[in-house]
């Protein structure tokens, strides 16, 4: 008699699990369930590009201050410089 009860019990609730299944995989083909799906790829998108930003300016940051290079002036890349050097060509006779 226990043995029956038990199967009973385990039945019902792999019926009201399966139920309960079934009714989150209808919601989530509705047209809102696929636009939260769709909001929620977007979302992990951008914070997995944040992350990778962040990461290469670090590197970045770690790789400039192991070579000792200066760090680039904020905002976008000058394509003029601003001052140029002079080309100092020594004179023959005194290298």
């Amino acid at each position: 008699m226990v043995n029956r009860g038990w199967w009973f019990v385990a039945g019902a609730g792999a019926g009201v699990y399966a139920a309960a299944r079934a009714r989150r995989v209808a919601e989530s083909l509705t047209p809102q369930g696929l636009r939260d799906r769709v909001a929620g790829l977007s979302l992990g998108a951008q914070l997995l590009a944040e992350e990778v930003r962040a990461g290469a300016a670090e590197k970045e940051a770690e790789l400039r201050d192991r070579l000792g290079l200066v760090a680039p002036e904020p905002g976008p890349p000058a394509l003029h410089p601003t001052h140029t050097t002079p080309l100092q060509i020594p004179e023959e006779g005194t290298t």
